[in-house]
C-alpha cells in the first residue's frame, strides 16, 4: 500500500510539473516620462516680444547630461529639455540612444542664442557642434525653431521649480 501511495504522489509530481504551460516572462520597454522641472519663455531679440513658453526639464547632474532625451519615443511640442552647464564652452551633443529628431539650440552665459543645429537625425552618433562656447542648450523636437523663427540673438528666461 505504501509503495502505490508512494508511485501516486509521484506521478502526481511529474504529470503536473510537465503538463502545465511555464509562463513566459514579457519584459515591456519602460517609457520614460516627461518631468516638468520649470518653465522657459524665449523671446525675439529685436521686441522682446515672446515667441513661446515652455515646460523645461533640467538636465543639470552629470547623469542627466549624459541621458539626456535617451530612450524617449515622444515629446510634446511646449515641452523641452535644458542642459545647464557651469561654465561656458564649445559644447558637442549626438543623438545615440535618442529616438525624437531635435533641434538644438545653443546659448551663452547671457541666455542668448549663440548657434543651432537643427533636425538632428535619431540615432545618429555624428557630432552636433556648438560651433562656439555655450553654456546652456535647449532641446526642443525638430522643425520649432524654424517654426518659431528663431535667430541668433533671441534669448530665453527660465525658473527652476526643483
Amino acid at each position: 500500500m505504501q509503495n502505490s501511495l508512494k508511485l501516486t504522489v509521484i506521478c502526481l509530481v511529474f504529470i503536473t510539473s510537465f503538463s502545465c504551460k511555464k509562463e513566459q516572462k514579457v519584459i515591456k520597454p519602460t517609457e520614460i516620462s516627461f518631468k516638468k522641472e520649470g518653465e522657459l519663455t524665449l523671446y525675439k531679440s529685436t521686441s522682446d516680444s515672446i515667441i513661446t513658453k515652455l515646460d523645461i526639464e533640467i538636465a543639470d547632474t552629470d547623469y542627466d547630461v549624459e541621458t539626456g532625451l535617451m530612450y524617449r519615443t515622444s515629446m510634446k511640442d511646449n515641452q523641452a529639455m535644458l542642459f545647464v552647464f557651469p561654465t561656458m564652452r564649445q559644447r558637442s551633443f549626438y543623438m545615440k540612444n535618442t529616438q525624437i529628431p531635435l533641434d538644438l539650440i545653443f546659448l551663452n552665459n547671457d541666455q542668448f542664442i549663440v548657434s543651432f543645429q537643427e533636425n538632428a537625425k535619431p540615432l545618429d552618433e555624428t557630432s552636433l557642434p556648438s560651433q562656439v562656447p555655450a553654456q546652456y542648450v535647449l532641446e526642443i523636437n525638430a522643425g520649432l525653431a524654424e517654426k518659431w523663427l528663431l535667430e541668433i540673438g533671441d534669448r530665453m528666461e527660465y525658473i527652476d521649480n526643483q
